[in-house]
């Protein structure tokens, strides 16, 4: 039998009255606390909804207005006054706060603001305001160490840009669009001895390079990745020091991935990169773009021929490597050309031209557009058997007919060839006289300084944009004569000094009637002499070329429209300047018979120019013309022409968006 029930204190359902009741109190309560809690949260988010509505408000009008953060700082004002007309009054309780800068994107490919006052192609807008603390926020708030706080800060932040800022881009043209067999074999000599070795590439490997093209925007992504860079932003990568071949492989694994029909390019890729070595290079040499340019303006195509040969200019300016390449003309000249790259080309240029309000803008580091081309010096050492040439032979005989004239009326003597022969009783010195001592080798300097392009304007409007630029003439400063340097590795940084080639040694030998002349008695322009020299320098394109403006150039994806600046013809001009010789004269070391025999000379020198200008103006052109024709064309260097490509991308519209 089952024990009662009593005791436990269950007395039946009169026990149980009010429990349904409590129940009820307790679940209402709770019911009213969740309500306070879900008003006062909601209360909150209204608060912050509109404060970012203000925020966003004024950082849209901000943009649209133009606003910028330098001087006055009308960005500012402009945000002021959109808060205010939004019953957002700024003061000490409601504050808005507007900073300008630029946007560029990260490795992770998110936009990142970076204050810069200077800059206004994004703002940024924070505001901020004082709310009652909410119930929850109160409670949290007892048991924080900074106790109680009847006020809560909101803060709203918003960044605002006009729709993208303009792009444009500037870029080179190669000078080399098809390459022959005499071409094929000229380029494995040049680049080879560049690289301080020998490379052997067939037609079909150099033509696969110039037809190729890589993506700009691609390259650098694999870059990143493949290499591990964790770079922070584009210009990161361009900054950071990579081995030129880690380069290559990137570029080869790029062209990979296109299919089969870059493979004649990879061929020529990965024999030039056993030749290139481990040199570590830095992109940004030969490529720039501004900080605050966003990957759009990096999708863009680089020819890869252009970008090795700039890889292959770079790497030689870093180990300094004095090319020599041989060169042979035969019964005229043999010699060769010591080659050194002074600085590589910039091949490409990518920028917000909006930033170029004045002329300054247009050549600041921070601001330009700028590209140019390589800047290399030639150093030709010539050994030429002048004698041997048509022409010459007469022109010896005109240029040394006035010295053996003066010679015979003051002796009385009859000369034989260039060597006035007087008898000694005893010992005597001799008048020795001689005709191009030194012929036999002759220094050649061209160096060619960079042909530059910068933007210098743009407009963006409906249905219409053009980009203005001003492109400045290559120099080639051209040196003839003497030069000890010419064949100095590695090669001097600064321009080489240029002695004077001797043409007539008026010399004094000593004599004597048992033992002869000896030439360890010589002294050479005792009575003085004549030498000749070049040093000057020939523009291949005006002096003022202008501005030049592209009407409608494509956007930053598309081909780039060329532009070929007009030229003065470098082959004539190199040929007048070699014609328009520098005549030296030594002044006699003594008076009397020797000093009216070079005062007689002085008083020739138009004789004597006309008579070297035969030699000068048309054996020496003919020799330097191809040299600037042939291997510096495989430089991308053609001192007859510049073609610059631009590309401009504008923005939609020009409407102010949010962006971050």
């Amino acid at each position: 039998m089952s024990p009662q029930l009593r005791g436990m204190g269950f007395n039946g359902p009169q026990q149980q009255r009010g429990a349904i009741g409590l129940m009820a109190a307790v679940t209402l309560g709770m019911v009213l606390l969740f309500m306070l809690l879900v008003v006062d949260s909601g209360r909150l988010y209204l608060e912050q909804r509109k404060l970012q509505r203000v925020a966003d408000m004024a950082v849209l009008e901000a943009v649209s207005r133009g606003g910028t953060c330098s001087g006055a700082s009308t960005a500012a004002g402009f945000a002021n006054q959109s808060a205010t007309r939004n019953s957002f009054t700024p003061g000490s309780v409601q504050k808005v706060n507007t900073t300008c800068g630029t946007l560029s994107t990260n490795s992770n490919q998110l936009r990142v603001f970076t204050a810069d006052a200077t800059k206004s192609d994004a703002i940024r807008v924070i505001a901020t305001t004082t709310v009652p603390t909410s119930v929850a926020g109160g409670l949290w708030s007892i048991f924080s160490k900074d106790g109680f706080n009847l006020n809560t800060n909101l803060t709203a932040n918003a960044v605002g840009s006009n729709g993208g800022a303009p792009l444009a881009q500037l870029t080179i043209k190669s000078t080399v669009l098809s390459v022959t067999s005499d071409q094929k074999n000229l380029l494995n000599l040049v680049w080879g001895k560049l690289l301080g070795g020998s490379l052997n590439l067939d037609v079909i490997g150099w033509q696969g390079l110039v037809d190729s093209k890589i993506n700009l925007l691609s390259y650098l992504d694999l870059l990143n990745t493949d290499l591990k860079l964790n770079a922070g932003s584009y210009n990161d990568i361009l900054n950071s020091q990579l081995k030129a071949t880690d380069l290559i492989d990137v570029a080869i694994k790029l062209l990979t991935a296109n299919g089969t029909s870059s493979s004649v390019a990879v061929d020529g890729l990965t024999k030039i990169k056993v030749l290139i070595g481990s040199t570590k290079l830095q992109l940004a040499d030969i490529l720039k773009i501004q900080t605050d340019a966003n990957s759009t303006g990096l999708d863009t195509s680089l020819n890869v021929f252009q970008l090795v040969e700039a890889y292959v200019q770079l790497a030689n300016k870093k180990n300094g490597i004095l090319a020599s390449i041989p060169i042979n003309i035969p019964f005229l000249v043999n010699g060769s050309v010591n080659l050194s790259v002074i600085e590589p080309p910039q091949l490409s240029a990518i920028g917000n031209p909006a930033r170029i309000k004045t002329a300054a803008d247009a050549t600041a580091l921070s601001t330009r557009i700028y590209v140019k081309t390589a800047q290399v010096r030639a150093g030709v050492t010539l050994n030429l058997p002048l004698l041997g040439v048509p022409g010459v032979l007469t022109a010896l005989s005109n240029l040394t007919a006035p010295l053996t004239d003066v010679l015979v009326n003051v002796f009385n003597l009859n000369l034989a060839g260039a060597l006035n022969s007087l008898l000694c009783v005893v010992a005597c010195d001799k008048t020795d006289i001689r005709v191009f001592p030194d012929a036999k080798t002759i220094n050649v300097v061209l160096e060619a300084a960079s042909t530059e392009s910068y933007v210098t304007g743009y407009t963006c409007a409906t249905n219409s944009k053009t980009l203005t630029t001003q492109t400045n003439a290559a120099l080639v400063k051209v040196q003839f004569g003497k030069i000890d340097d010419v064949d100095k590795a590695p090669p001097p940084a600064t321009s080489l000094t240029v002695k004077p080639l001797t043409i007539v040694d008026i010399g004094s030998i000593h004599c004597t009637a048992l033992g002869g002349c000896k030439e360890s008695t010589r002294k050479p322009f005792y009575g003085g002499g004549i030498g000749l020299s070049v040093d000057t320098t020939v523009a291949s394109l005006p002096a003022a070329s202008g501005p030049y403006t592209y009407i409608q150039p494509p956007d930053i994806n598309q081909p780039p429209m060329y532009n070929q600046p007009k030229t003065t013809g470098i082959t004539n001009s190199l040929k007048t300047t070699l014609s328009g010789v520098h005549i030296d004269v030594y002044k006699a070391s003594t008076t009397g018979i020797l000093s009216t025999l070079i005062s007689v000379t002085a008083a020739t020198l138009t004789a004597l120019t006309n008579a070297l200008n035969i030699i000068i103006g048309d054996i020496l052109s003919s020799i330097v013309d191809p040299i600037l024709d042939s291997i510096l064309s495989l430089l991308g260097i053609d001192l007859n022409k510049v073609e610059v490509g631009a590309n401009l991308s504008c923005n939609q519209g020009g409407r102010a968006q949010l962006v971050l």
